[in-house]
């Protein structure tokens, strides 16, 4: 964890980080209730997103996926397992290394991911300029 910064907070401070909370929290409730409107978990969507968007190739091992999501590798193999039964994504054992499995989106999983990121980047799009990184700028310095 960052160490804290030892200065004091003003007002705009705490009202910058609450109003950067609230706009993340508005933005997690929606793609939690459009994921359920579509038949999923939140927590299937967010497996499905991470799958399919892992830097750099279209799979990810169960450890990688653990360290996205920020969850238990137990707990994970759990929700992959989940979603296997629902023909979203398939365990594959590596032909470059075939001590690793490659979790990967199976068609179902990949039709129904791409329509809930289309509407995910459209909520998205429609946040700019409300939606808003705060900056160490954006902090007083005192």
């Amino acid at each position: 964890m960052p160490e804290a910064d030892a200065r004091p907070l003003s007002k705009a401070d705490f009202e910058t980080l609450a109003d950067f909370r609230y706009q993340i929290r508005k933005f997690v409730r929606f793609s939690e209730q459009l994921a359920q409107r579509r038949g999923l978990k939140p927590q299937q969507y967010l497996l499905l997103l991470q799958i399919r968007g892992y830097p750099g190739r279209d799979w990810a091992t169960v450890g990688e996926l653990a360290e996205r999501l920020q969850a238990q590798h137990h707990s994970v193999v759990a929700l992959i397992s989940r979603c296997e039964k629902l023909g979203l994504v398939e365990r594959r054992r590596s032909e470059a290394d075939r001590r690793r499995i490659e979790v990967r989106l199976l068609a179902k999983g990949e039709k129904l991911l791409t329509e809930l990121a289309r509407l995910h980047r459209s909520e998205l799009v429609s946040l700019q300029g409300r939606f808003v990184v705060p900056t160490l700028q954006n902090f007083r310095h005192r």
